[in-house]
């Protein structure tokens, strides 16, 4: 390389280099959004919403890799996590619903945690287009949080019971009857989580010109 390209390169390129370099390290490790293409998670998460994640929900990793550097929090029932599959590695965001050593199950719809249904009331949507909008409070969660049931849909409506192992956890959709969770792909490890969701940045309907929806920016997760 001649004394001119590696001036060029040190004043052009290297401080590019290592903006990136940066931009992406913070990204894996501290704080990231999430574009979410599915339905899995409405009402709560709709198509279209960026959600914010914070990678320092639980502790602080090694950028780029799930080496753990530092923990210090669990995630709790109710959590919104994002992780990556077991079944594939692809990245996905569900609702935290077993903690490790628990015993989860669902009898039509109802989940059961240690043997306590959680509690389930029509939401003020009520019965539209064949679909079922409802809160649920699971037992020991902070608060409720809006499900949808479709009965049209098969499902698997009944399921386990079933033990957490240590360092896992149960997850499902809020979209109940139309979500890939725990229930097809088994439980998450704890090194798969990246982080917790509790808000949405900013939303585009893809279905009406790709307008932002504005009523859903920084808008909290229940």
């Amino acid at each position: 390389m001649t004394p001119r390209l590696r001036r060029w390169f040190k004043q052009h390129i290297a401080p590019l280099l290592i903006l990136i370099l940066l931009i992406t390290s913070f990204r894996s490790a501290i704080a990231d959004w999430n574009i979410v293409p599915s339905g899995s998670m409405n009402p709560t998460i709709v198509e279209g919403d960026r959600i914010f994640v914070n990678k320092l929900a639980f502790g602080l990793r090694v950028p780029y890799t799930s080496m753990e550097l530092a923990h210090w929090a669990e995630p709790q029932r109710g959590d919104v996590i994002v992780f990556y599959s077991p079944q594939d590695g692809v990245r996905m965001v569900k609702r935290v619903v077993g903690l490790p050593g628990e015993t989860v199950s669902l009898v039509n719809n109802l989940i059961y945690i240690n043997g306590k249904p959680a509690n389930l009331s029509l939401s003020p949507t009520g019965v539209a287009s064949g679909r079922i909008f409802a809160n649920e409070t699971l037992a020991g969660a902070a608060g409720a949080h809006p499900i949808i049931v479709t009965p049209a849909l098969p499902a698997r409506r009944n399921f386990g019971p079933v033990a957490v192992p240590a360092g896992h956890y149960f997850v499902l959709g809020d979209n109940r009857d139309n979500s890939g969770d725990s229930r097809y792909f088994g439980f998450v490890p704890h090194e798969n989580i990246t982080g917790r969701s509790s808000r949405v940045l900013f939303s585009i309907d893809a279905n009406d010109y790709y307008l932002p929806r504005w009523k859903r920016t920084l808008e909290a997760l229940p």
